[in-house]
């Protein structure tokens, strides 16, 4: 590989503030913020809307999205009660 023109590749922690999750790796992304991890050492942390601790598909729960419910205001229109 030619050398100077990759990314540089880091330790940065992934955190999920809804889920309360983190969990470090390595990437090439960088941020401004920082947290200090239980090893004592401080990386990088960027904050993710969605993680295998929240996703639907790995939690096996459904978040509640709408509870006004769209399928509520289907069925009124539409004559289902």
């Amino acid at each position: 590989m030619k050398k100077g023109i990759h990314p540089g590749y880091h330790p940065v922690v992934f955190r999920d503030p809804g889920a309360d999750f983190a969990f470090l790796t390595r990437s090439t992304i960088t941020s401004d913020k920082t947290i200090e991890w239980t090893d004592g050492n401080t990386y990088p942390v960027v904050d993710v809307d969605v993680s295998s601790a929240s996703h639907p598909f790995y939690t096996g729960r459904n978040r509640v999205l709408d509870t006004a419910g769209r399928v509520e205001r289907f069925n009124q229109r539409y004559g289902r009660n």
